[in-house]
């Protein structure tokens, strides 16, 4: 199955995040809200990416 454009930008940027909030996390004292806020973008990436392979 070939993957197109828009599904693999948002898998790059739910990567990314990915690694943010492994970063966030990884601090003696993370920033909670911009953790909560980087998990909930990561969510919102992750339903859109699911909704896309669905309608392939």
């Amino acid at each position: 199955m070939m993957t197109s454009p828009r599904l693999r930008s948002l898998e790059d940027k739910h990567a990314i995040l990915e690694r943010e909030i492994g970063a966030q996390g990884a601090r003696p004292r993370p920033d909670e809200l911009e953790l909560a806020r980087l998990k909930r973008e990561k969510l919102r990436l992750r339903e859109e990416i699911e909704k896309l392979r669905r309608a392939n």
